[in-house]
C-alpha cells in the first residue's frame, strides 16, 4: 500500500507540473498569435514577436508549435481573436493589483476577475485605478555568464538603458518603454539572444504584509495566474525576511 501511495503522489504532482506547463505554453502562444496579429509574421522584422518566440523557445517550446501558432495568427488556419485587457483593483490589506489578459470573450474574463477578487477579499476597480501606483518600464534580461556587471553596463548605457542590476543570477536592463526593442537588438549584438525582453510593471511604493494577509494575497495572485486568459499579475506588496521564510515552509 505504501508503494502504491508514494506512485499516486508522484503521479499527482506528475500531473500537476504538466498542467502547469499546458498553461504556460497556452499563454506563450497567445503572446505569439497576438504579436503576430499586430505586425507582420516575421520574427525579424516584429520586434513584438521575436521577444514572444524567444520566451516560448526558454520554455522549451518545439519550433513547429511556435511556426503552427505564427501561421494559425497569419489566418492560414483561423483562431480565435483575442484583444488585450488591463484589470486593476485593490485585494487584500489594500495591495494594489494590476492583471494584464488576452482574451476572446471580455464579459467571461471580466466576471471571473471580478469573482476572485471578491473570495478573497478585493475589490475590482475600473481602468486607471491603481495603475498609477507603478510605474511601466521595459526590461531585458541575460544570464549572468554573457559578461561582467562592468561589461553589461558599458554596453546598456551605450545602447540608451536607463538602468542595470547585476547579480549572481543574471543581467535585468531596464528601459523606458519607447527603447525597449532597440536597447535589446543592440544587446544581443554583443552578447547574444536575451533570455527576455518585455514591458512590465513595477511598484513606486509597496504595502508590507503580515505572514497571514501575505498568504492571502498570495492566494489570489495563484487563482488570477491559473486563468487562462491572464498573462500576467503584478502586485505591490512586500515582506519581511522572517516572513518570506514563513511562506517558504
Amino acid at each position: 500500500m505504501a508503494g502504491h501511495s508514494q506512485f499516486k503522489n508522484i503521479m499527482h504532482r506528475k500531473g500537476a507540473q504538466d498542467a502547469k506547463r499546458a498553461r504556460i505554453f497556452a499563454k506563450l502562444i497567445r503572446e505569439i498569435t497576438v504579436s503576430a496579429r499586430q505586425g507582420l509574421p516575421d520574427p525579424a522584422a516584429n520586434p513584438r514577436l521575436r521577444s514572444a518566440v524567444q520566451a516560448a523557445r526558454v520554455a522549451n517550446m518545439t519550433k513547429d508549435t511556435i511556426d503552427r501558432a505564427i501561421k494559425k495568427a497569419s489566418g492560414a488556419a483561423g483562431g480565435e481573436d483575442y484583444v488585450e485587457v488591463r484589470y486593476e483593483g485593490y485585494g487584500p490589506a489594500g495591495v494594489a493589483v494590476i492583471v494584464e489578459t488576452l482574451t476572446d470573450n471580455r464579459n467571461r474574463t471580466a466576471s471571473d476577475i471580478r469573482s476572485a477578487f471578491s473570495k478573497y477579499g478585493g475589490a475590482l476597480g475600473e481602468t486607471n485605478s491603481v495603475a498609477f501606483q507603478f510605474e511601466r518600464l521595459g526590461v531585458v534580461r541575460f544570464p549572468a555568464s554573457v559578461g561582467s556587471a562592468d561589461d553589461v553596463l558599458e554596453a546598456a548605457i551605450e545602447a540608451g538603458a536607463a538602468d542595470v542590476e547585476s547579480t549572481g543570477e543574471g543581467h535585468e536592463i531596464r528601459t523606458a518603454v519607447e527603447d525597449l526593442f532597440s536597447v535589446r537588438d543592440a544587446l544581443e549584438e554583443r552578447f547574444g539572444p536575451a533570455e527576455s525582453a518585455k514591458l512590465e510593471w513595477r511598484p513606486n511604493v509597496t504595502v508590507e504584509l503580515d505572514e497571514e494577509k501575505a498568504r492571502t494575497v498570495l492566494k489570489l495572485i495563484d487563482v488570477l495566474d491559473e486563468h487562462d486568459d491572464v498573462q500576467t499579475v503584478t502586485a505591490n506588496f512586500d515582506v519581511s525576511d522572517d516572513v518570506a521564510a514563513a511562506l517558504a515552509d
